[in-house]
């Protein structure tokens, strides 16, 4: 078995923190003096899990970031409209967040979301498109039911391009799961929306990805957390 192989089947096994010490005392060499550099005189990047690449490691610091704002903007909206699709939804964007935050924890990540209070993020762009869309969802309850719409639609496109660059199993597994929330959630702001005679149009995913969705039943296999 390749030794990347190797690492990533132990760590799915055990978890980052169960593995640490394996990999502490897995040396290829007893001579402790040997060089820190490999083979092609390169210093090997150390500050990454055995087997996640840096854009695994953004992408899953990125995803926690985004499942933080939808719960964020929809606790905000409900508080403004006391509409209870916010309420109910915000719940399931906490346990969203929380899936993130297990992985990031699994492989001893950073969490940008720790210690920040409801609307403030580390990552700038999701900071900015937090205060837009507080901005948007306050004018009225269409508005406010659109932000939802959008966020979720955004979501979708975020997680299918994250799911793009990884091959891990348990990572994939929550990307799925957020996939499938997301997908309801999307069914619920559209029929809200709809209810209000009120048509919306995507704007991160295609006319007809957005039917495939609206138009299919909700779906009761998504995992929770």
């Amino acid at each position: 078995m390749k030794r990347k192989q190797f690492l990533r089947y132990m760590g799915a096994a055990f978890g980052a923190a169960a593995f640490a010490p394996f990999l502490t005392g897995c040396n290829d060499s007893d001579d402790s003096s040997t060089s820190d550099t490999t083979t092609d005189g390169t210093v090997p990047d150390t500050t990454l899990p055995p087997g996640l690449s840096a854009d695994e490691v953004a992408a899953l610091q990125f995803m926690r970031e985004e499942e933080k704002l939808a719960h964020d903007v929809y606790v905000y909206l409900y508080g403004v409209w006391g509409e209870i699709i916010f309420d109910n939804i915000s719940a399931s964007e906490t346990s969203h967040t929380e899936a993130i935050r297990l992985l990031l924890v699994k492989y001893g990540l950073d969490d940008p979301a720790a210690g920040k209070s409801a609307g403030v993020f580390t990552n700038p762009d999701l900071q900015a498109l937090y205060t837009a869309l507080i901005a948007k969802g306050s004018t009225t309850k269409i508005d406010a039911l659109t932000v939802g719409a959008t966020i979720e639609e955004k979501d979708i496109k975020d997680i299918n391009t994250k799911k793009t660059i990884t091959d891990e199993a348990d990572i994939l597994a929550v990307y799925d799961s957020l996939l499938c929330g997301s997908r309801n959630h999307l069914r619920s702001f559209n029929q809200a929306l709809l209810a209000l005679g009120v048509t919306y149009a995507p704007q991160f995913i295609t006319q007809a990805e957005w039917d495939a969705i609206a138009n299919s039943p909700l779906e009761t296999t998504c995992a929770s957390y």
